[in-house]
C-alpha cells in the first residue's frame, strides 16, 4: 500500500522559508538562534494582543477615562532557552496584568 503523501500547508512553507539561511545547529537553537528570536517575538506578540483586548474593554465600560497604550518596558525573564530581554507594552492606567 502506497502512502499518502502529505500536501504542504502554511506553517511548513514558513519554517521552510526561516530555516533556509540556517547552516548549523547554532543558527537554529544557539544562544542568538532562530528558536530563541521566534520565542521572543512570539511572546512579544501576545502580549501585544493581551493589552489590545484590554483597551478595548476598557473603551466599553461607560463612564470610563480613555486608556490608551503608553510605551513598553525592558523585562528580562528566564526560560528554557535561558534569559528573554522582552519589550513589555504598558498601558496608561498600569491595569494590566499580562496572564501570558
Amino acid at each position: 500500500m502506497a502512502r499518502k503523501k502529505k500536501e504542504p500547508n502554511r506553517v511548513d512553507d514558513l519554517l521552510d522559508e526561516l530555516i533556509e539561511d540556517c547552516h548549523s545547529p547554532e543558527d537554529i537553537l544557539g544562544e542568538s538562534g532562530l528558536m530563541k528570536q521566534i520565542k521572543k517575538r512570539l511572546i512579544e506578540r501576545a502580549l501585544s494582543g493581551e493589552l489590545n483586548h484590554h483597551l478595548k474593554s476598557d473603551h466599553l465600560e461607560e463612564g470610563a477615562a480613555a486608556n490608551s497604550r503608553n510605551g513598553s518596558s525592558k523585562k528580562t525573564v528566564q526560560s528554557e532557552d535561558g534569559e528573554l530581554d522582552l519589550s513589555i507594552p504598558r498601558d496608561r492606567r498600569g491595569g494590566t496584568a499580562p496572564t501570558i
